[in-house]
């Protein structure tokens, strides 16, 4: 893999490869202590992970261009500073799907976390409850959910929170087997559900499918093992045969009827036109994602569709909630998203290389996002902008010419006149 830099990372010490098994000396992770930014969890992971956990985890489809641009494309956009404003108090609490959340940050669904800590997304449960935020439930999660809820409802943070739990899934081949899952996270108290929708396909993570899996891992109490065929080794891979992709709009009312008490979030939207067909379909929210580029390669920057929707279907925002997950590495990158009409940004590959300290490093990671980079740097970002909440932030605040001539132009909901194929 490259051994580039990972930008400002511990002084560049540590560098974007996966770990060496021949190592002579085993690497010693730092002390969390001196751990500063999301680039210092991962550059910390690449080399603490054993190799088949940071393919896993770090891997995106083939040659990773979404992956990159996710996260490049918002330095791309610039910020419009106001002056003279009293900044002397910061609220940074919002509102996600009627929840009130301390900060506009949730935990993306993220498999199989106990690949990193034994702890697993009980660790990250604990932690995003001390944080003030929400968390996402991957269905791929190494705990049954029962379990990952118990930990947080045990849990009892200095600062009381009501936090609020998601359960992501898809839909099974064994329609009965998807109902029973939707059924019992509503018994449990999960209060919505994240259907992804943009894994038609398992996207081709090469880095994933080069290290074969030579043991099984747990999977909410199952056993599950790489397929190791002729294909490669993927891990990613063997999790999705189950999965139904005869799946259509149609769908949704079923899941509705299913479970009529929790709210229904689609993640995965990419284009404004299934934006507005989500919001026809009555669901309660969207998520900007795009896999972090896990499954088709050159797709748009997350950022870029919550900048066609404002474009293309600005009515959106008033309808429902829009969040977005994807490339989120710095406070400045939430100030653009919630400016952009984002009510929160989700954490997924970040939540699991703080993991990697277990609890403690989750809650720091939280902290970096909420207390230092939240505060030392969006905070500083907001009041460098002239804003004390985040109902103040709008696109006025951004300079988005650098990337303004990559969004799409027609009115969502239009046709665009087909091309002669002469």
């Amino acid at each position: 893999m490259s051994q580039q830099p990972i930008v400002g990372s511990l002084g560049h010490a540590l560098t974007e490869q996966a770990p060496n098994e021949e190592a002579l000396v085993p690497f010693r992770k730092p002390d969390l202590k001196t751990v500063l930014s999301i680039y210092d969890f991962e550059a910390i992971a690449s080399k603490s992970f054993s190799p088949k956990t940071w393919a896993f985890i770090s891997s995106a489809a083939t040659d990773l261009h979404t992956k990159t641009r996710n996260t490049s494309t918002y330095s791309r956009i610039t910020l419009r500073p106001r002056v003279l404003r009293d900044v002397s108090r910061i609220d940074m609490s919002t509102t996600m799907l009627g929840h009130k959340l301390r900060v506009p940050i949730f935990t993306s669904p993220a498999a199989m976390a106990c690949l990193v800590h034994p702890d697993g997304e009980k660790a990250v449960a604990r932690a995003v409850k001390a944080s003030g935020s929400a968390q996402c439930v991957s269905m791929y999660a190494s705990y049954p959910l029962g379990e990952i809820i118990d930990a947080a409802r045990d849990f009892k943070p200095d600062m009381p929170h009501e936090m609020p739990m998601y359960l992501q899934f898809y839909f099974d081949k064994v329609r009965e087997r998807t109902a029973k899952q939707l059924e019992d996270a509503q018994r449990r108290g999960v209060v919505g559900l994240f259907l992804t929708v943009d894994a038609g396909s398992i996207g081709k993570r090469e880095a994933d499918e080069r290290i074969q899996l030579t043991e099984e891992v747990t999977q909410a109490g199952a056993s599950v093992a790489g397929l190791n065929d002729t294909k490669g080794g993927g891990l990613g891979r063997s999790l999705t045969e189950f999965m139904d992709n005869s799946v259509t709009w149609d769908d949704i009312s079923w899941v509705r009827q299913c479970v009529p008490k929790l709210k229904i979030v689609l993640k995965g939207i990419q284009t404004a036109d299934d934006a507005l067909l989500a919001l026809q379909a009555g669901v309660d929210g969207i998520i900007i994602s795009n896999h972090g580029g896990r499954t088709l390669d050159t797709g748009p920057a997350a950022i870029l569709v919550l900048m066609e929707l404002h474009k293309r279907c600005p009515r959106i925002f008033t309808s429902m909630d829009v969040m977005i997950d994807g490339g989120i590495r710095r406070g400045t990158d939430i100030f653009k998203a919630l400016c952009l009409g984002a009510k929160a940004v989700g954490l997924g590959r970040a939540t699991l290389y703080s993991l990697n300290y277990g609890y403690d490093g989750v809650l720091k990671l939280f902290d970096i996002m909420l207390l230092l980079v939240l505060r030392d740097e969006l905070e500083a970002t907001m009041k460098l902008c002239g804003v004390t909440s985040i109902d103040q932030l709008h696109a006025g605040y951004l300079n988005t010419l650098d990337v303004d001539h990559l969004i799409p132009g027609t009115e969502a909901g239009q046709q665009m006149a087909p091309k002669s194929r002469l």
